[in-house]
């Protein structure tokens, strides 16, 4: 496969996973911020949510409000905001139209519907409600791209190019995530533990589809050492750390099998896998989960950049 397209599959895969991301987050935030300001308020919520989505510095440069409408616009309808919704979806779409003739109809469709559906609300107004129909709209036409790439691509080099492009993107924005939840949300008055600690927590859960998985796999009321040991430790949950790395492993090994060589990219990701296979939560908390998390994104980084400069240059 020409490094091109290879480029251009993997970056798609980036960039939808990046448009799940966020609408995952600004259902969350609504949520978040339906709490009285006494516990935490609209204001912490959309702060929150602009630091899970590393556009904290871009979005102070407009010099506006942070508030619903003016921090909902921008992660999901700017069209001057690279990383909102629209602009996501719009490069999945180029990307994806470079590389029409590897992609199945059903898998191309879904991402023109996508596209389009976010199109559909450009002119809204960012409140509530649009936010929520954004949110879930856009989600059901990414389960619907996965569910036909799954089921029609075939599995050679276009399918796990893909793939690797979501899994890389999906590793940095669940680590992204934990660390907003623990360094930055919980106001420094609130205890550990306490009903709006909870309350984090499990909207943290419920913005990666987990909260019922935690329920049954630890049989428990939402302790933040058992989420974050879901959510980097336990290979049954798809977004955790762990699982991303067993994923990246397993795609590398695939596209290595294919063009018979190996390079820094599978060594980076199986050095990643078995450090992390090393560790425990109990480790992790001793050491510092914000050190952690900080540093695996950073590792995370690298890895892409390694993958970058194996296939896609």
């Amino acid at each position: 496969m020409l490094s091109r397209s290879a480029s251009n599959l993997y970056w798609m895969g980036r960039y939808l996973e990046r448009a799940d991301f966020l609408c995952r987050l600004i259902d969350a935030t609504v949520r978040l911020a339906s709490l009285p300001a006494s516990h935490g308020g609209a204001r912490a919520a959309w702060e929150s949510a602009i630091h899970s989505a590393t556009v904290a510095d871009a979005f102070r440069a407009r010099n506006i409000p942070v508030d619903e409408a003016h921090v909902g616009r921008f992660l999901a309808l700017d069209a001057e905001n690279p990383s909102s919704i629209y602009r996501c979806l719009e490069a999945a779409r180029t990307n994806g139209r470079a590389v029409r003739t590897a992609l199945t109809l059903e898998t191309w469709e879904a991402v023109n519907e996508a596209w389009h559906e976010i199109q559909r609300h450009q002119g809204a107004q960012a409140d509530r409600g649009t936010l929520v129909r954004v949110a879930e709209s856009i989600r059901n036409a990414l389960l619907m791209f996965d569910g036909a790439a799954h089921r029609t691509q075939l599995r050679e080099a276009t399918y796990w190019f893909l793939r690797l492009g979501t899994t890389i993107e999906r590793a940095d924005n669940t680590a992204r995530l934990l660390d907003v939840k623990y360094h930055l949300l919980l106001p420094r008055s609130e205890p550990v533990g306490g009903s709006l600690d909870y309350f984090q927590w499990t909207t943290l859960l419920r913005t990666v589809s987990a909260l019922t998985a935690y329920r049954w796999v630890y049989r428990d009321s939402v302790k933040p050492w058992l989420v974050a040991d879901l959510m980097i430790f336990n290979s049954s949950m798809p977004r955790s750390l762990i699982a991303c790395l067993e994923d990246i492993v397993w795609l590398l090994d695939q596209l290595a099998a294919g063009s018979g060589r190996r390079g820094p990219a599978n060594r980076l990701a199986a050095a990643a896998l078995r450090d992390l296979a090393q560790s425990d939560i109990d480790k992790l908390f001793q050491s510092g989960l914000h050190e952690f998390l900080l540093d695996f994104i950073v590792s995370n980084n690298r890895l892409g950049d390694a993958i970058a400069e194996q296939y896609l240059f």
